[in-house]
């Protein structure tokens, strides 16, 4: 085998110590640091068709919003109800039910002819605000290499750390949109830096679900709970009325890139270059 040489020639011997490993249950972060394999190609080659233990597992649906909503809407909640449910935006809730059967009218004989017109009248602005929703959304169509490129460095640039004088450079992203996270490590991919560069942690309010909020973020990057880093917790001030709480509260995402001072580098570069091209004296006779 190619990789059968200096730490990793005894393979098989290598093998069999981690598939036992797996099956005493186990992460790979565990049997990582108890091998010392870090390279994960080779560490997934190790356990290849090794089923990972139950407590591993990411968490059920749900407890993924978009399912969450999905179940609502089944069972006949409006917008306006799954909104205050999870804690998420309408369009949002737009995106992701708008498939599914809106639900009946509640008819009701005590409403004044009035009352009843305003409530059509207010279903009907929220259901005109949804299509033009989907209508901006189905107008994107999909993106190419160049386009998304330009996008994660304008995303980078308006919610990515910067640069202070005489601080060290390193790409960081810190957001609490999960498809802001995985846009953000789309345009990852796209630049070829490698997983193994990316460190995860959480930041969320010390009185919130931690566990939960670990096994939904660690879920929606496809790593294991146990590879997080530290979560940094904020001090909960009981007379603050905090309005981000709920079941779909799961805190901020924070995405750290290694031996990222040159990626920073020249992300600003790329921004000033945008900048520059779109204050181009004859932006207006471009097509």
């Amino acid at each position: 085998m190619a990789h059968a040489q200096g730490k990793y020639a005894d393979f098989e011997g290598l093998r069999e110590r981690a598939v036992a490993l797996r099956r005493g249950g186990h992460s790979l972060r565990q049997i990582r640091d108890e091998l010392k394999i870090f390279n994960n190609d080779i560490l997934n080659q190790l356990v290849k068709g090794e089923p990972p233990p139950e407590w591993t597992k990411r968490p059920q649906a749900k407890d993924d919003p978009r399912e969450r909503a999905r179940e609502l809407r089944k069972q006949g909640w409006t917008y306006n109800q799954i909104q205050a449910e999870l804690g998420c935006s309408k369009s949002s809730v737009s995106l992701w039910v708008r498939d599914l059967p809106a639900p009946e009218r509640e008819r009701r004989t005590d409403m004044t002819p009035a009352r009843r017109g305003a409530r059509r009248a207010a279903e009907d602005r929220a259901a005109a605000r949804a299509e033009l929703t989907d209508t901006a959304s189905n107008e994107i169509g999909p993106l190419t290499a160049r386009e998304l490129f330009l996008i994660g460095v304008g995303l980078y640039w308006s919610e990515g750390a910067k640069a202070k004088p005489g601080t060290h450079r390193r790409v960081i992203f810190v957001n609490s949109d999960p498809n802001m996270i995985k846009l953000f490590l789309a345009w990852l991919d796209l630049l070829g830096v490698a997983k193994e560069r990316r460190r995860f942690s959480v930041n969320i309010h010390e009185s919130a679900d931690i566990a939960k909020a670990e096994a939904y973020w660690a879920g929606l990057v496809g790593i294991e709970v146990h590879d997080l880093l530290k979560t940094s917790l904020k001090r909960h001030n009981p007379r603050t009325n905090r309005t981000n709480t709920g079941e779909g509260y799961f805190g901020c995402l924070r995405v750290a890139v290694l031996r990222s001072a040159d990626l920073h580098r020249r992300i600003e570069g790329w921004w000033y270059g945008i900048v520059g091209a779109g204050s181009a004296a004859d932006l207006a006779n471009r097509t």
